[in-house]
C-alpha cells in the first residue's frame, strides 16, 4: 500500500500549472481511479483547456478503501490513516496521538491554555472557535444539518454523513482480518476484538472482561439490587426494560412464535430457535476444544466450558459465594436469602 505513495511522491509540479490554478492543485498524476471528468487523468504535464470550469477542481485521487475522491494527493495520505490508524503525532505532555499535525497543535492547547475559547452557558473551556460554536449547539438545540432523505437533523455535518449512510448503505470500514464491511469506524473497532481477543472494559465489581461497553454495564447489573423496571400487571420488578418487555408477554397470552414442525409456540422467537434445534433438527454445531461435547447453542456451550474453567461469574451479593450460571444463583437466593 505505501508503495503507491512512493510512486505518488515521485510525481513533481510544474510552476506554471500551480500558478495557473488558485484553488486545490490538479498537478499530480491522476490515481488508479479516476473520475469520470475527461481531464482528469491527466499528468502533472498536461496544460489545462480554458473551458475548464474552475471553480470545481477535478479529484483524480481515489481511496481504495471507501471511495472518497480527493484533489491532493497530499489530502488522501492524510485521509488514508483513518484506515490504517497510524498516528504518528505524539503529544509530549500526555499519552495522547494523533493522526494528524494540525490535531495535536490544537490538541496541544488543552496543556497550554493557549487561546482557549469559554461557553458563557456552561463554563466551559474549547481550543478552537469552531468547537465552541458546536459546543454551543447544547444549549441552543440548534441543529442546522438536515437528511434530505428522512428530515431528520444534526447539530454536526459529520453525524449527518454518519447518518446517511443507513439510507444509502455505504460500509466504507472494512475489518482487514475478515473484510466485514461497517458503516461507522467505532464499529469496526469494536469487531477487531472478535479476533485480537480484547477485553478492555472490566467490572469493577468481579473483574470480569468485556470487550463493549454495554456488555460490561449489562453485566453490572448482576451486583446490584436495583429493579427499577416493574411489571403493571403482577409487580413484578426487573434490573433491564429488555427483562421487563419480554416478561409482559406472558400476561398478553399470546404467543406469536410458532413451530412449523409441531403444533408448540412460543413467546419469544429465541425460545422457539432453541426448541427447534433441540427438538426437530438435532443439530448442535458447538463443539468444546477441551472434551469434545457438542452443543446446540452458542450460550449452552459458554455454560459448558464453565465446568472447564472454573469461572463463576455470577455473585451473590447477600453472602458473596459465587455461581456458574445465573439460574444457580437465583434458586440460591431464593432458598437462603428469602423469608
Amino acid at each position: 500500500m505505501w508503495d503507491r505513495w512512493q510512486k505518488l511522491e515521485q510525481s513533481t509540479v510544474r510552476k506554471e500549472d500551480k500558478e495557473e490554478v488558485d484553488h486545490d492543485d490538479v498537478t499530480f498524476q491522476a490515481g488508479e481511479n479516476p473520475t469520470s471528468s475527461s481531464k482528469s487523468g491527466k499528468s502533472c504535464s498536461a496544460t489545462l483547456e480554458p473551458d475548464v470550469d474552475q471553480t470545481k477542481p477535478e479529484k483524480p485521487y481515489d481511496c481504495s478503501q471507501c471511495g472518497k475522491q480527493f484533489s491532493l494527493q497530499s489530502n488522501l495520505k492524510r485521509h488514508f490513516r483513518i484506515h490504517t490508524e497510524k498516528k504518528p503525532h505524539a503529544c509530549a505532555q500526555c499519552e495522547k496521538s494523533f493522526s494528524h499535525a494540525t490535531s495535536l497543535k490544537v490538541h496541544v492547547r488543552i496543556h497550554t491554555g493557549e487561546n482557549s475559547y469559554h461557553c458563557s452557558d456552561c463554563g466551559k473551556h474549547l481550543t478552537t472557535p469552531a468547537s465552541l460554536e458546536i459546543h454551543q449547539r447544547i444549549h441552543t438545540g440548534e441543529k442546522p444539518y438536515c437528511c434530505t432523505q428522512c428530515g431528520k437533523r444534526f447539530s454536526q455535518s459529520g453525524n449527518l454523513k454518519q447518518h446517511e449512510r443507513i439510507h444509502t448503505g455505504e460500509k466504507p470500514y472494512n475489518c482487514p482480518d475478515c473484510g466485514k464491511g461497517f458503516s461507522h469506524l467505532s464499529h469496526m473497532k469494536q469487531h477487531q476484538r472478535v479476533h485480537t481477543g480484547d477485553k478492555p472494559y472490566h467490572c469493577s465489581d468481579c473483574g470480569k472482561s468485556f470487550n463493549h461497553a454495554n456488555h460490561m454495564k449489562t453485566h453490572q447489573l448482576t451486583h446490584s439490587e436495583q429493579k427499577p423496571h416493574v411489571c403493571s400487571v403482577c409487580g413484578r420488578a426487573f434490573k433491564r426494560a429488555d427483562g421487563l418487555i419480554e416478561h409482559q408477554l406472558i400476561h398478553s397470552s399470546v404467543k406469536r412464535h410458532c413451530c412449523s414442525q409441531c403444533s408448540k409456540a412460543f413467546f419469544r422467537a429465541k425460545c422457539l430457535a432453541r426448541h427447534q434445534k433441540l427438538s426437530h433438527i438435532g443439530e448442535k454445531p458447538y463443539e468444546c476444544p477441551q472434551c469434545g461435547k457438542r452443543c446446540a447453542t452458542s450460550s449452552d456451550m459458554k455454560k459448558h466450558i464453565r465446568v472447564h474453567t472454573g469461572e463463576k461469574p455470577y455473585h451473590c451479593a447477600k453472602c458473596g459465594r459465587d455461581f456458574a450460571q445465573s439460574s444457580t444463583l437465583k434458586q440460591h437466593q431464593r432458598s437462603m436469602h428469602t423469608g
